[in-house]
């Protein structure tokens, strides 16, 4: 009898406490949010990847995830875009406002506004680290390029955060595997570097709370583990997982009691 007792008071309690690590997962969730950004090609430079924005109070921790990307050249990448309220977006081929077929930097920047934050690795991460190309991110020899670095933030991107988005800089106009100023004259942003290392070759908008997964391989600078075992869903972790835990139990001690039950009836119909 006292068995059965325990077991009822379990399963009465179980409730309670399922109900109570959803709200924490939840709470978790509100306070450290999680976004996906698809990034998409410019300049018809076949670039293309995926990056994931996660907050920690003003911890920002940025993963990327690129291909199509000029192999063994750096980078430079950015988070563009406003924190007073401006609505900017991705640019396209319209934009090339002198019609030379490629959409450099200022032409873009009217659509996804000016330098928030440099996504060096290393370093300041201001707008005045814009073109820190030995501090930004290099393409490995198939043109990839993975990025992983936590900064602290102001307050005004934590809660613009939806209003800011990724470009990544770097074409290759005449496909010879470098920057130069054959492929497209002079970077306007900089004579002395090649506008194939300034203009924008991807771009991609915030989307709001992610569901995903960090993209397969994982996100990093460096040669560790990296971002492999961080992914939105792992944002809320702890919590989700005592949360199927909770429920796991549930059905468990459900099982018993009814096993319990059941048994308890055939004892007493062969008494």
């Amino acid at each position: 009898m006292s068995k059965r007792t325990g077991r009822l008071a379990v399963l009465a309690a179980l409730p309670a406490a399922l109900l109570t690590t959803c709200a924490a997962s939840t709470a978790f969730a509100a306070e450290n949010p999680a976004f996906q950004i698809d990034l998409e090609q410019l300049n018809d430079s076949g670039s293309r990847g995926t990056a994931m924005l996660s907050l920690r109070g003003r911890e920002l921790t940025v993963w990327i995830k690129s291909e199509g990307m000029v192999p063994g050249q750096p980078s430079a990448q950015h988070l563009h875009g406003s924190t007073d309220g401006h609505d900017f977006h991705c640019p396209d081929a319209s934009d090339d406002a002198d019609g030379d077929g490629i959409l450099n930097n200022t032409e873009a920047t009217k659509d996804y506004g000016d330098i928030n934050i440099s996504l060096t690795t290393e370093g300041d991460t201001d707008a005045g680290s814009g073109l820190a190309v030995d501090r930004m991110p290099v393409a490995d020899k198939e043109g990839k390029i993975t990025y992983k670095r936590t900064i602290t933030v102001s307050q005004d991107v934590v809660d613009n955060i939806k209003d800011l988005h990724i470009v990544q800089h770097g074409i290759d106009r005449n496909d010879n595997d470098k920057y130069d100023v054959e492929g497209a004259g002079k970077s306007e942003l900089d004579p002395k570097l090649p506008q194939e290392a300034t203009a924008p070759t991807n771009c991609g908008v915030v989307k709001g709370a992610a569901v995903g997964s960090i993209p397969v391989g994982g996100i990093e600078t460096g040669s560790g583990p990296g971002a492999a075992g961080l992914s939105p869903g792992s944002v809320a972790g702890g919590a989700v997982v005592a949360t199927v835990t909770a429920a796991g139990a549930l059905v468990v001690v459900r099982r018993r009691a009814a096993s319990g039950s059941a048994a308890a009836a055939r004892t007493e119909g062969a008494a």
